[in-house]
């Protein structure tokens, strides 16, 4: 068989998840313990190199399934890393995804056999090499995606009350928003279903749970209607 491309350098390539996770109060981050050198016991990304039969998407989803045991879950791609030397093992290209999945979901017992823990966005420890770096482009695409599309909704369960629907967008951004004008605000989409069920938890007289209507979020989208959140 022929070979081309024999007078060109050959890299690895290897894909990074940042893997976001909301427990009710704070958006969270799921970070690995290495017990592989370069970098053995520091924190990290969860990643893994590329197969030769197949795609980055594929190498991503495989990654993300090997941590949490999920699959289906929002995964997209984020950027390619490449500076020279950003991995002391090896000139090494990474292509960053990012995650968003229900805390309550993952595997635990996966967490476990890869020391995996959850850290607060807004407190987790230095990260290997390029990382960092990742971390904030992601949760910086995060915010801008859910300022006009309803990504929150891949972070909560399926039911769900408008004051736990604030909480996470006040996580995503970092900021307080005002009750009346935020549930105003949300409800004017017409992209949520009211239940006959009530929370009680939060109290004796309980909230209306709510679920996000997909068909209808794609009718609307399709129509070029604006989603803008902004209270």
């Amino acid at each position: 068989m022929v070979k081309y491309y024999t007078e060109y350098d050959k890299f690895l390539v290897a894909v990074d998840c940042i893997i976001f996770g909301f427990d009710g109060k704070e958006l969270n981050l799921l970070l690995i313990k290495r017990n592989f050198p370069p970098a053995k016991g520091e924190w990290s990304l969860m990643g893994g190199f590329l197969k030769k039969k197949e795609s980055i998407d594929q190498a991503a989803e495989r990654v993300l399934f090997k941590l949490t045991g999920l699959c289906n879950v929002f995964l997209e791609q984020l950027q390619g890393y490449g500076e020279i030397e950003r991995d002391p093992g090896e000139r090494v290209i990474s292509i960053a995804y990012y995650a968003l999945i229900n805390i309550d979901d993952y595997d635990e017992e996966l967490a476990q056999q890869y020391n995996a823990k959850w850290f607060p966005i807004n407190d987790f420890p230095k990260l290997i090499f390029d990382h960092n770096m990742m971390v904030d482009k992601a949760l910086r695409r995060l915010q801008r995606k859910a300022q006009n599309q309803p990504i929150g909704f891949e972070l909560i369960p399926p039911k769900f009350t408008i004051p736990q629907l604030q909480r996470l967008y006040e996580a995503i951004f970092r900021k307080e928003f005002d009750k009346r004008n935020f549930r105003k605000k949300i409800l004017s989409f017409h992209v949520l279903k009211k239940l006959e069920e009530k929370d009680r938890e939060s109290s004796k007289k309980g909230a209306y749970l709510y679920q996000f209507d997909q068909k209808e979020y794609n009718r609307l989208l399709n129509s070029g209607y604006n989603f803008e959140v902004n209270v």
